[in-house]
């Protein structure tokens, strides 16, 4: 010791020398141990001192529901993903079930109250998803991860190293399809507090300012109050009961089952798959020297025969089985694109008490037998077990198994996605018929978020249409306008106090299809659009198989920029042109083909059918507005919707400018298909409407009509959102080949019931089911079943 040293400082360094002494690496804190050294900001953890790791979480793809070919190109895809790791790559596969708090999760469904006169209704919408929420199991929260690590000198060489790992494996999930993201270094703390909080409703607070003035490390946020380990067979963590096993694999053909039925056990759970990729050349030495040992003790045996007089050719079985087996690996490792791959399986049962945990632990077993394979207890392990299922890529468990690229794969980490966002616009569409989970979706994070909602009568079409719309006007700010063919909405409008414009011959409403406004065009002349518009309303009226005539159409077009000129000078409501403007000013014109157009408007303007020559004297303004139709004849009809679609586009347009989405709802969508004039210019909306700011939907049950139309094309590839009830026999098939639908899928819509069916959210496609309580008041409202609605006359 030296001899400068004061006798307090002598002290003091014999007590750290006498303390060093005493130290048997046994952990005498939580946090102790906790396998890490330290945690950066951007995620690197240094778990030993030439060890780091990186952690990715990654997002469900459809793997249990789709297409059989389809099924294969991802097993494909997932072999080519595992063989990008080279033996210099450690990583750990991570399946997480856990417990979310219950009033947390409440709180991301319930709907905020606001200052109008709907709150009565927001408050039983509310418990309604609160019943719905208790359905299902949206309690376990189901998170996947990657964490991959490699070993370096330091943090300045690991780090580059990392980053390309991360880049290569982010396009690998992109090229699956897999959404993926990176977990920063308080992702990965939050992560591990999860676990180790998940028998207690702890939050994590953490801050990395907080660690200077404090003196405390990373690990006092996440550990839990104790660990203990009695008996070796089983552990506790605070107040948690927890049993770690390990899965021994004897089965000779695996199924791509396994994993999923481990994951669908609705019990808090820790999934981890240690995987180690083997260097090729030493892989396949190995195996030859397995081959040579065993041709040896073949040869041992055959001359045992000999000597005992039986044929030589007869061997023990399990020889020979071993033999042939090896030298089947060694070809397919030397030939095909087969890698070798050290495997350790891990799983964590927990349970409250005791006896839940020994039978949730008795459920993992019976499935792990269920596959022809073990679960077998980590007798004295456990400690060791449970910081192996840490998301760090530190396996301290020597149980290993030998598998190809293909066997590997066959525990395939994807299922069926979930549709859960908590975003504060996400509507309410049902139950995942799979999980029993809530679906809670925003249309507008889609791409395209223009939407169709197909079924069979009877099937809730109309019924989810009224349910998406009454969520929408709850929790949103966005105008709402439907077209409504069959007078069947007009009860859910009055309860929401909006506006039902009536139009039919007999009708004071009226709406003036010539209405213009300043923002109804992209570009400086909003003129154009609208005449394109009156072309399609006058060949609609013009009518015949030919339709209007280029000299017709150019008539047209003269004396619509004649008859707006005045309005454009003066842009007062009096000087808004009306029909019997333009059919004044055809009379006006020299040619003749100018004339004949001007009698086909004639009993528009001044016959039987005039009631769309009138200045508009509705309220069209009003945040929720339907446009009811029933009582127009056959003829109008059509003329009705297409002039209800411009009015729609003119709300759109004023709608925009003040960063306002307006949802645009059309009934019986077949039947402006089925007119070419009508067609296209639905098919131009369709377009133009997400570039506006408008979320169009069509809902229809005669989807033969509907895929009868050479514009549907155009239709479903501008449509991220379908929403696909029960559907008739002849619609299946032709849908299935439109969208692409596995049988397995096409299932949920043959002969389903009530509220059940398909949804398609961009790539996601999930089977639903929404069976909507019906003793609320709001259902009485929304149905149109004739024996509800007597139930509530009567009432």
């Amino acid at each position: 010791m030296p001899k400068n040293l004061t006798k307090a400082q002598a002290r003091q360094v014999q007590e750290i020398i006498e303390r060093a002494k005493r130290d048997d690496s046994i952990p005498r804190t939580a946090q102790q141990s906790i396998p890490f050294q330290r945690m950066f900001p951007d995620g690197i953890c240094r778990v030993s001192d030439r060890y780091y790791t990186k952690t990715i979480q990654y997002q469900d793809i459809n793997y249990q529901l789709a297409q059989q070919e389809d099924k294969t190109a991802i097993f494909e895809e997932w072999c080519s993903f595992l063989n990008f790791f080279d033996s210099s790559i450690h990583f750990e596969l991570s399946f997480m079930n856990m417990a979310t708090d219950a009033e947390v999760f409440e709180k991301n469904i319930r709907i905020p109250l606001r200052n109008d006169h709907f709150n009565s209704v927001r408050s039983e919408y509310s418990q309604m998803l609160k019943t719905q929420l208790a359905q299902g199991n949206n309690g376990l929260t189901k998170t996947k991860y990657i964490t991959f690590g490699i070993e370096a000198e330091s943090m300045r060489e690991a780090k580059p190293r990392l980053d390309h790992v991360q880049t290569n494996l982010m396009n690998n999930f992109k090229r699956l399809g897999v959404v993926a993201k990176v977990l920063n270094g308080k992702d990965r703390l939050q992560l591990m507090h999860a676990m180790f909080h998940m028998g207690d409703n702890d939050r994590f607070y953490f801050d990395w300012n907080w660690l200077a003035g404090s003196g405390l490390s990373v690990k006092d946020f996440i550990a839990p109050t104790s660990f203990s380990f009695p008996g070796g067979r089983t552990f506790t963590m605070g107040n948690l009961h927890g049993a770690m096993s390990y899965l021994q694999i004897t089965a000779s053909d695996l199924s791509d089952q396994l994993l999923k039925d481990f994951l669908d056990m609705e019990t808090s759970e820790i999934v981890t798959m240690h995987i180690q990729s083997v260097d090729q050349t030493a892989a396949i030495k190995q195996i030859k020297h397995t081959i040579t040992e065993l041709d040896r003790s073949k040869i041992e045996e055959q001359k045992k025969a000999v000597r005992a007089g039986y044929d030589m050719d007869i061997i023990p079985s399990d020889l020979a089985t071993y033999g042939k087996d090896a030298k089947a690996l060694l070809k397919e490792l030397q030939s095909q694109n087969e890698r070798m791959f050290l495997i350790t399986f891990l799983i964590m049962n927990t349970g409250k008490t005791e006896q839940e945990l020994e039978n949730n632990v008795f459920q993992a077993s019976s499935i792990a037998q269920k596959h022809n394979c073990n679960l077998r207890r980590l007798d004295f392990q456990q400690e060791q077990g449970l910081m192996s299922s840490l998301p760090l890529a530190n396996n301290l468990i020597e149980i290993q198994r030998a598998l190809t690229t293909s066997s590997t794969a066959i525990f395939i980490p994807f299922t069926t996605q979930e549709l859960f966002q908590n975003g504060d616009e996400a509507l309410y569409y049902g139950l995942n018929a799979l999980s029993n989970n809530l679906i809670m979706v925003d249309r507008k994070k889609l791409k395209n978020p223009n939407g169709l909602i197909l079924g069979t009568p009877g099937s809730g079409k109309s019924f989810s249409a009224k349910r998406e719309i009454t969520n929408a006007f709850l929790v949103t700010d966005d105008d709402v306008i439907i077209c409504d063919p069959e007078a069947e909405y007009t009860p859910l409008v009055n309860c929401l106090e909006g506006q039902v414009i009536k139009i039919s011959p007999t009708s004071t409403h009226y709406i003036n299809p010539m209405d213009i406004n300043e923002s109804y065009s992209e570009d400086d002349n909003p003129l154009a659009l609208k005449a394109d518009f009156i072309l399609s309303l006058c060949e609609l009226i013009v009518g015949g198989k030919e339709g209007l005539q280029p000299i017709e159409k150019t008539v047209i077009d003269r004396c619509v920029h004649q008859i707006y000129q005045h309005y454009f000078e003066d842009p007062k409501p009096e000087n808004m042109p009306l029909l019997e403007d333009l059919y004044h000013a055809l009379l006006q014109q020299e040619e003749k083909e100018a004339h004949r157009v001007a009698t086909a408007l004639e009993i528009y303007v001044k016959g039987s059918l005039n009631l769309f020559n009138h200045r508009t004297n509705v309220d069209i303004n009003n945040r929720f507005v339907c446009y009811d139709i029933k009582e127009l004849g056959k003829q109008l009809k059509k003329i009705g919707m297409l002039i209800v679609q411009d009015q729609v586009w003119g709300r759109v347009t004023a709608n925009r400018s003040a960063g306002k989405t307006t949802r645009y709802y059309m009934d019986e969508f077949h039947l402006l298909l089925k007119e070419e004039q009508t067609a296209a210019y639905s098919v131009e909306i369709w377009k133009r409407f997400r570039k506006w700011g408008g979320i169009p939907t069509g809902i229809t049950q005669n989807v033969k009509d509907l895929l009868s139309s050479r514009e549907v094309e155009n239709i479903f590839e501008n449509s991220d959102f379908v929403y696909m009830l029960n559907q008739a026999a002849g619609d299946r098939q032709i849908l299935a080949q439109q969208l692409n639908i596995s049988p397995h899928q096409l299932s949920y819509v043959t002969h389903s019931g009530e509220g059940e069916g398909l949804l398609f959210y961009g790539n996601v496609i999930l089977p639903f089911v929404d069976h909507f309580p019906t003793d609320l008041a709001l259902y009485k409202i929304m149905t149109t079943k004739l024996s509800d609605i007597s139930e509530t006359k009567e009432a």
